[in-house]
């Protein structure tokens, strides 16, 4: 794994103990890592995130799935696009509302989100490679309460 602007023994002591500093560490070498081995299989994130939620959730509406993903629309349209031209995706006409189209899946979808999940599978490994399971497990479960605990924060209007 390379190492994020240099060696660890050469940043400030009271920055290595400053959670939000190494998150941005580790957050920018993650991104970095997971953009090279996505590009590498000519994948992106946001093409994992929607066959993710369509997986999950079935046929969802774009908007839906922007809203799901954290996706912002315009770039949905793109993923949805590039998506569709993979055959990874249909658009059909939602039964229930004929005014909006419905994301589904297709079997072609299933196995690239698999081919997807196992690049991003070898990234973690890479990673956190110095972690055991418990560690990571507890990484993972750490970091989604600060998430959740932001987003109940930004949500609560008091």
């Amino acid at each position: 794994m390379e190492n994020v602007e240099g060696a660890s023994g050469q940043q400030p002591a009271r920055l290595r103990q400053t959670p939000s500093w190494l998150i941005t560490q580790t957050a920018t070498l993650t991104h970095r890592l997971v953009s090279t081995a996505l590009a590498e299989v000519g994948a992106t994130r946001y093409h994992y995130a929607v066959l993710s939620a369509l997986d999950e959730f079935g046929p969802t509406s774009q908007a839906e799935l922007a809203r799901r993903c954290h996706i912002d629309r315009s770039d949905m349209v793109a993923a949805i696009n590039d998506l569709t031209a993979g055959h990874f995706v249909e658009r059909r006409q939602d039964p229930a509302d004929r005014r909006q189209n419905l994301v589904t899946l297709t079997d072609t979808g299933q196995g690239r989100l698999e081919q997807i999940s196992d690049v991003l599978d070898g990234v973690q490994n890479d990673l956190l490679g110095s972690l055991g399971k418990n560690e990571r497990d507890t990484l993972a479960a750490t970091l989604r309460r600060v998430l959740d605990h932001q987003a109940t924060e930004s949500s609560d209007p008091s």
